[in-house]
């Protein structure tokens, strides 16, 4: 439904944001965009959406060609909705009245049902009669996704939608949001630093870097074969190791403790050396040297430091 062929775009005559981009959205299908900051996800997502002027390519939902404010009155799509990182809500009404702002006044039964089943998406059904005024940043950005589905567009465009929202709270939300678009077939591009957006909840991953897309993909293919350290960096800790000549990369879940008389061709072993340990909840990350490198893994106990370990390697990946 959405065909983004060979944009690029820049702030200003030289210096280019996207450079080159190219790809396709199915209906009801969910995309995320990852990358480091600045490195253009959020000009991306305002390009699709039509508030920029692009300086080549064209992006097309269905038969409808998206233009930019030179060609456009009012920019910015009809069918699709943009939830910005800054939220733009009305402060001084409630948060139902935020999101009944966009329903029909002809038909108050429906609007009320309505907007309910969104409060009940976005967790704040009893937050219905609170000023936004009053609510935290994180409760906006609530609000925000909700006003933005009022009207079911075709495709939802979220700039870090769970950037200011406590953990507790993100995780059940996300789930929530999700499952609520996919039973109503709405498709999603989401711009996010987390992971957990794009492992769980995307069909399709993009990750920028230096002006262009340099994987995309389905996440779970990306991730488990990163063609680069840039790339999963974005997912974990991750070791680049130098074995047998190459450059490997591997992440902290790929090297474990094993007993030194255990030996398999598909793993390459060796002696390292405790150096720290960090809690991370349910498991210790252990930071040792190993092959005169520096490597992180992951163990169920912290270890004593300068104490002397084989650790085994899974399969690994060369890096390029």
């Amino acid at each position: 439904m959405l065909t983004v062929a060979s944009i690029s775009f820049g702030y200003t005559k030289k210096k280019t944001v996207l450079d080159n981009f190219t790809f396709t959205l199915k209906e009801g299908e969910h995309l995320c965009v990852m990358g480091e900051s600045g490195c253009g996800k959020s000009t991306l997502l305002k390009a699709i959406y039509g508030l920029l002027n692009l300086k080549k390519g064209e992006i097309y939902w269905k038969e409808n060609q998206v233009l930019g404010p030179k060609f456009n009155l009012v920019p910015g799509m009809d069918f699709f909705k943009y939830v910005a990182q800054d939220f733009d809500l009305m402060p001084y009404i409630s948060v139902a009245e935020n999101i009944k702002k966009f329903l029909s006044r002809f038909y108050p039964e429906e609007s009320e049902l309505r907007t309910q089943e969104l409060l009940a998406v976005i967790e704040m059904t009893s937050f219905a009669n609170t000023k936004v005024k009053n609510l935290s940043g994180g409760q906006k950005q609530r609000v925000a996704i909700a006003r933005a589905l009022a009207k079911e567009p075709e495709l939802l465009l979220l700039d870090e939608p769970f950037g200011q929202i406590d953990n507790f709270k993100k995780n059940s939300l996300r789930r929530k949001l999700f499952a609520y678009l996919k039973e109503k077939n709405i498709a999603c591009i989401v711009a996010t630093h987390d992971k957990n957006d794009a492992l769980s909840f995307a069909d399709t991953l993009i990750i920028i870097r230096n002006k262009k897309i340099i994987a995309n993909g389905a996440p779970k293919k990306i991730y488990n074969e990163p063609s680069e350290k840039y790339i999963a960096a974005l997912f974990d800790d991750v070791n680049e190791i130098t074995l047998d000549g190459e450059n490997v990369l591997l992440y902290p879940n790929q090297i474990k403790i094993t007993e030194a008389s255990v030996t398999s061709a598909l793993h390459f072993s060796g002696q390292a050396t405790i150096l720290n340990s960090y809690f991370k909840g349910s498991y210790w990350l252990i930071e040792a040297v190993f092959n005169e490198q520096v490597v992180f893994f992951n163990h169920f106990s912290d270890l004593e430091n300068h104490t002397e370990v084989t650790l085994s390697l899974e399969p690994y990946r060369v890096s390029h």
